[in-house]
Formats: C-alpha cells, sequence, structure tokens
C-alpha cells in the first residue's frame, strides 16, 4: 500500500459586486378561485408594463415560484367547538428581475415599481453578473493552495510529492452575494413604501466587496 498524503485546499476571493437581483412577491386574496388568479394577472401585466416604460425587455421579468393555496380560519360553531372554515384563496407569485449594476437605474426601476397597485414586496442584493467565472477561479485558488501546502509538508518531512490520487469535492452552491442589503421599511414615520420608492433618488452607495471561499481535499502518493 503507497504511503499517501491527504491536504485540504482553501480557496478565498474577493470579487467587486456589478450585477442587482431584485426579487419581489405578487400575492392577492379572494374567496373566488378565479378572481383571484385574475387579480394576480393583472398586477403582472402591470408590473410588466410599468419595467418596460422604463427600458427594460418584457422577458426581463422572470417567475421563480407560483403558488396558490387555500387559507382557513378556525371559528367556533354554535356549540362552542373550534372548527377550520374557509377564508380565501391565496395566490403567490414570486418574481425577478436581474440587471447591471447602476445606483440610478436601480432608483429608477424602484419608481417604477412603486406606480403599480399591487405593490410588490421586494428583496434587493448585489451579486456578480459571471458567478460561473468566480467559481472556477475560486477552484483553481483551492488547488493551488493545496498543493503548496503538500509540497511544504513533504518538503519539511525530507520527501517527494508524487502522484495525485483523488479529488474530493462536494458539489455544493457557492454564495456569491454581497452583504450589503438595500432596504426599504414598509413603513418609516407614517410614509408608505409605495411614497417611498416613488420618491426614492441615486443614493450613491458602493456594495461591499463579496467574500467568497470554497475547498477541496486531495491526496497524493508519496514517491
Amino acid at each position: 500500500m503507497p504511503r499517501t498524503i491527504t491536504v485540504k485546499g482553501v480557496g478565498k476571493i474577493s470579487a467587486k459586486p456589478d450585477y442587482v437581483s431584485l426579487s419581489m412577491t405578487l400575492e392577492s386574496r379572494n374567496k373566488d378561485y378565479d378572481k383571484a388568479l385574475n387579480f394576480t394577472s393583472q398586477y403582472i401585466n402591470e408590473l410588466t408594463q410599468a419595467l418596460v416604460d422604463v427600458g427594460y425587455a418584457k422577458e426581463a421579468l422572470k417567475t421563480t415560484n407560483f403558488n396558490v393555496h387555500i387559507n382557513y380560519i378556525n371559528e367556533k360553531d354554535e356549540r362552542g367547538n373550534w372548527k377550520n372554515v374557509f377564508d380565501a384563496y391565496i395566490v403567490t407569485h414570486n418574481l425577478k428581475l436581474e440587471f447591471d449594476f447602476d445606483m440610478e437605474r436601480l432608483s429608477t426601476t424602484l419608481s417604477a415599481i412603486s406606480s403599480c397597485k399591487s405593490h410588490p414586496q421586494i428583496s434587493i442584493a448585489f451579486t456578480v453578473k459571471e458567478p460561473n467565472a468566480i467559481k472556477e477561479e475560486l477552484l483553481r485558488h483551492a488547488t493551488d493552495n493545496a498543493k503548496q501546502k503538500a509540497e511544504i509538508l513533504c518538503a519539511a518531512s525530507g520527501v517527494k510529492l508524487g502522484t495525485l490520487l483523488n479529488i474530493d469535492y462536494n458539489w455544493t452552491d457557492v454564495n456569491i452575494y454581497s452583504n450589503t442589503r438595500y432596504m426599504l421599511a414598509e413603513k418609516t414615520r407614517g410614509v408608505a413604501a409605495p411614497t417611498m420608492l416613488a420618491n426614492a433618488k441615486a443614493i450613491d452607495i458602493e456594495p461591499e466587496d463579496i467574500q467568497i471561499n470554497d475547498s477541496a481535499t486531495f491526496i497524493w502518493e508519496i514517491a
């Protein structure tokens, strides 16, 4: 059995955000199923048109999730017993809009969304446009790191590093988002969020660099 050395390589990268990921949630509630769906359809059409009016392609708004569920509430009957009673159909539509990072464009987009009667819930995150390039560079860093460690350990032990025998890597998603969050409260000092969005200005902020790390385990033969 050959002698081996096992080393964990760690890759670390700092990346500057250059892309905005804007997530929205639209919700409609109605006791009539068709009306609940129709309201959602109207909301989507209105939101899409508002974004088209400020320069986005119709296809830029993507659906990430669509869900319809029946909501029940607890009520007492004439005998005082609790029972589940139908309340309404709730239609939830999750959407995403992504574009190159530009604070003026973000401000214009938020103002356009504020013109919609649906007033969707909004979450804004800063990321990178080419995540695969970042992931590839991260793995190269992890590989170089592991080999450097292995060579140092072998040199210190008076042996030589031999053939690479195995690589163990867990293919999980790497979080490539800045810790910076651009948030608007639903209500601040009596000012509703739609009003705040409509009056939003291009505040010059610089999102925090994205700190990414990943690792892999390498096994070499000791020559």
